[in-house]
């Protein structure tokens, strides 16, 4: 006979945080960064997601159209795609292959390793002014949170996270592009199932699920919100990086 109760387990909390709008001429650097979040009451466990934005903002990661010479490539690609032979050109520089060309978007593989749309090169929210990813997510996420530690003396998590398109699934969703402080790639093999059967192949893209989550609160539009705290997250606090996500070409049949 089934119980007829319901028992609450399990709790997270999701904040969004509002900053001021940085514009990228600053020049600021992480620490200014890392001041703010530190006059929030920071606990211990916390997980601080930022959009990676900010991050290349903040690291003078912005690069000016009129500073741009399109090449004989990124002139004709711009043509297919409806978009300035500048930003194509950015596109290019920040790739290491070219996977496939759409109708209005290029899915390469960047000089990071990630497979997504146009190389995650985009206009948003930057005036007159072309933005690539963060040089090294991973690192900057580290050195954030190194800077995060020692001003508040609590553990925390670290992600940087970006929105990209998934393959076969419509629209856009939050990843993890930079992590430390939290395990990326959850290893759970090994463990028992509620009926004590032991899981063979499962290893959960925890810090790819916290992104995601934060997006929910960050928005894709002009919602303001670049910084979410996620506090109580069921997750190992161990050292882990956005790497771990990457899927190795030879093991990706759809690109084989």
């Amino acid at each position: 006979m089934l119980k007829d109760k319901i028992v609450e387990k399990r709790k997270m909390e999701v904040i969004g945080l509002e900053i001021p709008i940085i514009s990228g001429d600053e020049k600021l650097g992480l620490n200014y960064l890392a001041d703010l979040i530190s006059k929030y009451p920071i606990e211990d466990k916390d997980i601080i997601v930022i959009a990676e934005t900010v991050i290349s903002k903040l690291e003078g990661n912005i690069l000016k159209k009129e500073n741009i010479t399109p090449s004989k490539e990124a002139i004709e690609l711009a043509k297919r795609l409806d978009k300035s032979p500048e930003v194509v050109q950015v596109i290019l520089d920040e790739s290491n292959e070219i996977v496939k060309v759409g109708e209005k978007f290029i899915i390469t593989e960047t000089k990071h390793g990630f497979v997504c749309a146009n190389s995650g090169v985009d206009e948003s929210n930057s005036l007159n002014a072309i933005k690539p990813l963060p040089k090294d997510p991973d690192k900057s996420a580290s050195e954030l949170r190194k800077m995060i530690e020692e001003k508040t003396g609590k553990k925390i998590g670290v992600i940087i996270n970006d929105s990209m398109g998934r393959p076969f699934r419509k629209g856009s969703c939050g990843v993890a592009i930079g992590v430390s402080g939290i395990c990326t790639l959850w290893d759970r093999r090994g463990e028992e199932d509620l009926f004590g059967r032991p899981l063979h192949t499962t290893e959960v893209g925890i810090a790819d699920e916290l992104a995601a989550t934060a997006s929910v609160v960050m928005g894709q539009s002009n919602e303001g919100i670049p910084l979410v705290i996620i506090r109580n997250a069921p997750v190992p606090f161990v050292e882990g990086n956005g790497k771990d996500l990457i899927r190795k070409k030879e093991e990706d049949i759809f690109r084989q």
